[in-house]
């Protein structure tokens, strides 16, 4: 039986004596040709939430245009061959953490689907599995069981419906709101033994153990790279040290209060990614003065 949690976790500790290093690293695996926003969305949130390092692995040839978006970003250039191993190249440390979020603009082929195979297969590898990520993982059908990576995993509706078709995620159907989207979260959570971030009007956050109601956020988060940069805060509270249900839980509360803040000021539209990640630090500080910690 899960239960409900309805404490935020604290925010991470910022301690004096504290270096880049001491907050650790994200590195994005994302962008195509048409979509080289999303992995500097993701970067952006992952840097104005505390993380200490962000890189950004791409095709070499998306590296320029993507830290002109991103410049506090380093990039490490990924061969576009199915004879790459991927994990040959994404250096992975425990201590501090470095967790890799895949699948911000990363597009779907025959490369992406390789280096995503090997990726699920690494024990080291700490996952925020998004968009691209998401829809290949659905695509690969592979058994859940198998994987050995530590998984995230952020599905809005229509990425979840995938999921749940191609690994048969049963839902009580007859339940009512919000109890459905916990069954279904929750179901997908023991699936892959992940932590899942179910996007929507009231995101849920579910392990096999536990949920959370989000209670933040609204209308003006319905925006292109809006859940980019929520998987850019998840990444980087991992990386800077909290377990993957804490990060996800207080990740959803801080992106939808941005929004929030938003709002206040212009009304629920109008919002742009780079708008809510430029938030990110203005509600971060808004917690701490608040004491959650």
């Amino acid at each position: 039986m899960t239960k409900l949690i309805k404490k935020l976790p604290p925010l991470p500790p910022r301690p004096s004596n504290s270096h880049k290093g001491t907050f650790g690293t994200v590195i994005i695996l994302g962008g195509s040709p048409t979509m080289i926003g999303a992995p500097a969305f993701t970067a952006t949130a992952a840097l104005r939430a505390g993380a200490g390092l962000v890189k950004i692995a791409t095709d070499k040839n998306l590296i320029i245009p993507i830290l002109t978006l991103q410049p506090s970003a380093t990039a490490i250039p990924i061969p576009r061959n199915t004879d790459t191993h991927i994990t040959n190249i994404l250096p992975v440390t425990q201590k501090p953490k470095t967790v890799l979020a895949v699948g911000p603009g990363l597009g779907a082929n025959n490369i992406t689907i390789h280096y995503i195979k090997q990726l699920l297969n690494h024990p080291q590898y700490n996952i925020v599995l998004d968009a691209d990520g998401l829809n290949i993982l659905s695509a690969l059908k592979i058994d859940p069981q198998t994987i050995k990576a530590n998984l995230t995993l952020t599905p809005h509706p229509g990425e979840f419906a995938r999921l749940a078709k191609a690994y048969n995620i049963q839902i009580n159907k007859h339940l009512p709101h919000p109890d459905i989207q916990i069954d279904a979260a929750t179901n997908l959570a023991i699936a892959f033994n992940a932590t899942v971030v179910l996007k929507s009007n009231e995101t849920i956050i579910a392990n096999k153990d536990q949920f959370a109601i989000n209670q933040t956020g609204n209308p003006a988060l319905a925006t292109a790279g809006s859940g980019d940069v929520l998987t850019g805060i998840i990444a980087s509270f991992i990386a800077q040290g909290m377990e993957n249900f804490d990060a996800a839980q207080l990740a959803s509360h801080i992106h939808g209060k941005a929004a929030d803040q938003w709002e206040e000021q212009y009304g629920p539209s109008g919002l742009t990614a780079t708008d809510l990640a430029r938030k990110i630090p203005e509600t971060i500080h808004t917690l701490r003065n608040q004491k959650i910690e």
